[in-house]
């Protein structure tokens, strides 16, 4: 339990959190060159994240943001906003939760999914931006596959989990309900629980 003036995170987060970058502040999205969303308010955080680009350079020259979330969702998009600017739109896509963590000296185990929606939303952004000046062909998009087809849970799905705390088989299945039917997957799913902790947490 927390005693009144401590604070559970580091300094970094906690100068992002109380004095964020980069807000979007009564702008409007359509005129930014490339915009996007993630997230669902009805469980949870949602992002938008819009950026300016040089067109010439293909360098975000500004990155704006506003969110429906927690300490650590605000302070990991503010810092992100601040990471990306300079960046070619290709360095910015490949950007990870695990960069934006570090760049925070780090987060929670259960909040490292927070840093997940801001870089969703970026390169979300991104395609956006792709598809608005007539560059479809660049659009990257994520391949997502069924791994429960009774429950038709994804591997995204499974990610998502994980990020959110789930560290073994069957606290997946209290989350995900993934495996409660055939439970055929079960071998596949122990397989990416361990992929995205290492990929997450390097464990």
């Amino acid at each position: 339990m927390l005693q009144p003036g401590e604070w559970a995170y580091t300094d970094k987060l906690k100068e992002h959190f109380e004095s964020p970058k980069n807000i979007m502040q009564g702008n409007n999205p359509d005129d930014f060159d490339g915009v996007g969303m993630e997230g669902n308010l009805q469980c949870g955080d949602q992002m938008l994240v819009a950026i300016m680009v040089d067109k010439e350079k293909e360098v975000i020259s500004d990155c704006k943001w506003k969110t429906y979330g927690c300490a650590s969702a605000i302070a990991s998009t503010s810092i992100l906003s601040e990471m990306v600017k300079g960046m070619t739109l290709d360095q910015a896509f490949n950007v990870s939760p695990k960069d934006v963590a570090r760049e925070l000296g780090g987060l929670p185990d259960n909040k490292i999914h927070c840093s997940v929606l801001g870089d969703k939303a970026l390169r979300a952004a991104i395609n956006n931006y792709y598809v608005r000046h007539g560059m479809e062909d660049r659009v990257k998009k994520e391949q997502v596959k069924i791994v429960c087809q009774c429950m038709n849970v994804t591997d995204h799905d499974i990610e998502e989990a994980v990020l959110e705390g789930a560290r073994t088989y069957y606290e997946l299945q209290e989350r995900t309900k993934l495996g409660t039917v055939c439970g055929q997957c079960k071998d596949e799913a122990e397989s990416l629980i361990e992929k995205f902790k290492h990929i997450h947490f390097g464990v």
